[in-house]
């Protein structure tokens, strides 16, 4: 049976990566596992430099103090992390999903990740955590690390769930882009979805071959494929067309270069989470 791993984290988030995973569970009859991960932060205090300050019996009687303190706050944070838990199951549950785990665990997310995916399907997470309602155009500091590091497929969830009628392929012809049409004909999961296969900037001959390829290798998979080439600036393009003609879901290659090239000359994938308000399922080349 198929898995969905789903990281909540207690944002203004929560809500739709359980309703984009039980979404997702409809689709392909998955089981959901709802992961809580409690990073360093949440469990101890800041270290504190108590050298020279103070004498050594006030420096043990701090010590066992702020040791107190930690363990209170470890308690805690355990205790918030299953009511987070708890809602995020009675959510998904509400959608009508009745086979769902939930898992909380201690430490860094990427690494918990790395660690679950192997027994999964598909990563939901959110767009960004729960500094959220400060910066709507700051994405979540550890999601560029999931995706770039995890080997499954990662939806990504907007801020709220949205029926999903049809969706656009953002197409390059590259090693990502090639394996995410592989995953989608071989998966068929959004099969009963209209499809446009979107290609930006000048095609040459060979681009054009490819685009067609993929449309057909699709088309053999009975999905309803349209194909179309426009000019411009990827991000741009992607984005107006995604606004102007509401489509549900964005899905495309993931960080097809490093991160140094990234840091030059920008990513496209990086732009895409920021700018579009719909979910993007994600696939890397890996």
């Amino acid at each position: 049976m198929e898995k969905i791993l789903a990281f909540v984290d207690g944002s203004i988030y929560s809500h739709s990566v359980c309703d984009h995973a039980a979404w997702l569970a409809h689709k392909t009859n998955a089981a959901v596992e709802i992961v809580h991960v409690l990073g360093r932060r949440e469990v101890s205090s800041q270290p504190t430099n108590l050298s020279g300050s103070i004498g050594l019996d006030a420096q043990t009687a701090l010590l066992e103090e702020l040791a107190e303190l930690d363990a209170q706050k470890a308690k805690f944070a355990q205790k918030r992390g299953r009511v987070i838990l708890d809602d995020a199951k009675a959510r998904t549950s509400s959608a009508g999903i009745t086979n769902i785990t939930t898992r909380l665990r201690n430490g860094a997310i990427v690494d918990t990740v790395l660690e679950l995916e192997r027994d999964a399907d598909v990563i939901v997470i959110g767009k960004r955590g729960e500094a959220a309602d400060f910066d709507k155009l700051h994405l979540g500091s550890n999601l560029e690390r999931v995706v770039r590091s995890c080997h499954r497929p990662v939806l990504v969830a907007s801020r709220a769930f949205s029926p999903i009628e049809k969706f656009l392929i953002a197409f390059d012809g590259g090693s990502s882009a090639r394996k995410t049409i592989e995953h989608i004909a071989r998966s068929r999961t959004l099969v009963d979805l209209d499809c446009l296969l979107l290609t930006v900037g000048v095609a040459p001959a060979g681009s054009m071959k490819r685009l067609e390829e993929a449309a057909e290798q699709l088309r053999e998979a009975k999905y309803h494929i349209e194909t179309q080439v426009q000019a411009g600036q990827a991000d741009i393009v992607i984005s107006n067309k995604v606004e102007s003609e509401n489509f549900g879901l964005l899905v495309m290659g993931a960080y097809g270069h490093s991160r140094i090239r990234n840091l030059i000359i920008g990513s496209t994938t990086t732009e895409m989470i920021r700018s579009c308000k719909i979910p993007i399922l994600l696939y890397r080349n890996s």
